[in-house]
């Protein structure tokens, strides 16, 4: 994640984002810096609009957010599920215990 951070702050203040640039803000923090990282992400980002793809993650938390409120819903479908499971499990036992003590006292 460092790596696009470094990219970002290089686009912000106007600086060209190669691999010297890149490699030097990442130094500069304290980072142990990987080239090939490096390279790969300076060959990803050369037809890439940064600006274009900033403005368009702006929209992307309310998107994330429904997507986010979906797997909350689900959990708690699979969290209901598993504790009615249980239930009758607990349910199971208490009446196989009491059939056991039916047939000490029957």
């Amino acid at each position: 994640m460092e790596y696009i951070y470094a990219a970002l702050m290089l686009h912000s203040v106007g600086k060209e984002i190669d691999e010297g640039n890149v490699t030097g803000v990442l130094k500069a923090t304290g980072a142990d810096v990987d080239s090939v990282r490096v390279k790969a992400l300076v060959s990803a980002l050369e037809e890439v609009d940064i600006e274009d793809a900033i403005s368009k993650a702006a929209f992307s938390p309310s998107v994330s957010g429904a997507k986010v409120e979906e797997k909350k819903e689900e959990k708690e479908k699979v969290e209901e599920k598993k504790e009615e499971k249980e239930e009758k499990e607990e349910e199971e036992k208490e009446e196989s215990a009491i059939e056991g003590l039916g047939a000490l006292f029957g």
